[in-house]
């Protein structure tokens, strides 16, 4: 009897302890209305569960719940508040202006660093990083991103195009592909090894491997690009169980040392212009003699995360671009007289056309609203701040934020938000986009690539 109440004693003292951190944790924001559950949001059972009210948010809430979780709450800033294992607190963020606000300020909200560690499977790199380091690979960096890169990567999309028309489709009249990644993902893969390797790639190649390697750079940049995630989640005495994480490892070493040879390579050889964002990155590096240089681990680790990294986001993306065009056909007809209109039957896209394609520009743009790459951007509060929120009355609230507490952008959040994109149709009008001031489109990106592919060769209707 004596065992059973001390049992219970603790029992209660353990519960209370609980509510009591969990008033704790409401009181520090106020209070402010959002999902108040037993679990927190963005946790790994989370992951595998749906939206089980004062339970868990559920796998994918932010774009599947995308601007009701907002309009539940009343305001486009929005809490959740979990219970266990210990109360944790997150604001999601659906206001244009409140994002603005995080987003550009680096030092009041900085990334949570923790959560991009696994990214550095080659080396330290600019998404794994805040604060001075940085700092200095962005200064590194940004002056490989020029306009000679992006007219590379123009022409090497349109070269790939005319490789697809000519190799793999060339005499048909009808063309069936089962399904569109089948296409878009081989193209970002081209292009990335291209104009990001200066490795020219090609839809029918002859594999010839390089002395002491087991499989090409071409089928290392495959595996790499297209099981990133499985790398990401599984130690490696999981992958050597089976054959496919076997394979998968392989290819992430193979990656690597192909990289490293290339960047002794490049310093040790004769120099010759180049303009792929590898080589770019290198003579940035080398123009750098003060403390900012970086060793090959961070070329290596910052290579690997611009090119890779952007492969499945650009791959998806068209392909979305592509059913939406295929299911609303008047929008598919708009675009395609447009691209006639800028571009003659009897020439190649140029790279000076790109501006002149504004409806093509607009169609990404409303596609990556729709279908945002992703969906849910983490930072942290370094200091105790506040927030405004505003609602679809054009009411404002302020938001107490704690230091230390998780902050998420919901970019379908903002994107579905009727207060920054007002439109009555499914697919909208992607002209109109480009009358919307910048604030209400921050979140929206778009890659050069995608502009390019869509304007290459007058590409076929979508049936």
């Amino acid at each position: 009897m004596t065992g059973l109440l001390l049992v219970l004693s603790l029992s209660v003292i353990y519960v209370t302890q609980k509510l009591l951190a969990h008033w704790r944790a409401l009181k520090s924001v106020g209070n402010h209305p959002g999902y108040r559950t037993l679990l927190p949001m963005g946790s790994v059972v989370d992951y595998f569960l749906p939206r089980l009210p004062g339970i868990t948010a559920g796998s994918n809430h932010y774009f599947v719940t995308k601007h009701s979780m907002f309009e539940e709450a009343g305001w486009d800033i929005h809490t959740a508040v979990s219970f266990w294992p210990s109360p944790k607190t997150s604001i999601v963020l659906g206001d244009a202006a409140a994002i603005k606000e995080v987003g550009s300020s680096r030092a009041r909200f900085p990334k949570p660093v923790k959560q991009y560690a696994s990214l550095a499977l080659y080396g330290p790199n600019i998404v794994a990083s805040e604060g001075e380091q940085w700092k200095r690979y962005r200064k590194i960096a940004a002056p490989a991103f020029s306009d000679r890169n992006n007219k590379m990567v123009w022409n090497e999309t349109a070269r790939i195009v005319n490789g697809l028309f000519e190799t793999v489709w060339d005499g048909r009249d009808v063309v069936t592909v089962d399904h569109c990644l089948d296409i878009t993902l081989p193209i970002a893969l081209f292009v990335i090894g291209s104009a990001g390797f200066g490795k020219t790639l090609d839809w029918k190649e002859e594999i010839v491997l390089p002395p002491g390697h087991k499989i090409s750079f071409k089928e290392s940049l495959h595996i790499v690009t297209t099981r990133i995630f499985l790398r990401l989640i599984c130690p490696h005495w999981i992958l050597n169980l089976t054959k496919r994480g076997r394979e998968t490892l392989q290819g992430f070493e193979e990656l690597g040392v192909y990289m490293s040879e290339m960047v002794k390579e490049r310093l040790t050889s004769e120099k010759v212009e180049r303009h792929d964002l590898f080589s770019s990155l290198l003579a940035s590096n080398s123009h750098v003699f003060d403390a900012s240089t970086l060793t090959e681990e961070e070329l290596v680790g910052n290579i690997f995360m611009f090119l890779v990294a952007g492969h499945e986001t650009t791959a998806h993306t068209l392909c979305f671009a592509f059913a939406l065009l295929a299911l609303y056909q008047e929008e598919q007809e708009t675009l395609y007289q447009h691209i006639k209109s800028v571009l003659p039957r009897d020439r190649q896209p140029d790279y000076e056309d790109m501006s002149l394609l504004t409806h093509s520009m607009g169609v990404f743009y409303e596609t990556m609203r729709l279908f945002p790459p992703v969906i849910g951007i983490p930072k942290l509060s370094a200091e105790d701040t506040i927030l405004e929120a505003g609602n679809i009355n054009g009411e404002k609230k302020t938001v107490v934020v704690p230091q230390g507490t998780r902050i998420v952008i919901s970019t379908p959040g903002v994107h579905y938000n009727q207060a920054n994109f007002n439109s009555s149709t499914v697919l909208g009008r992607p002209a109109r986009i480009q009358a919307i001031p910048l604030p209400q489109r921050l979140a929206t990106r778009c890659f050069r690539t995608l502009q390019c592919w869509c304007s290459c060769l007058h590409w076929p209707k979508v049936f």
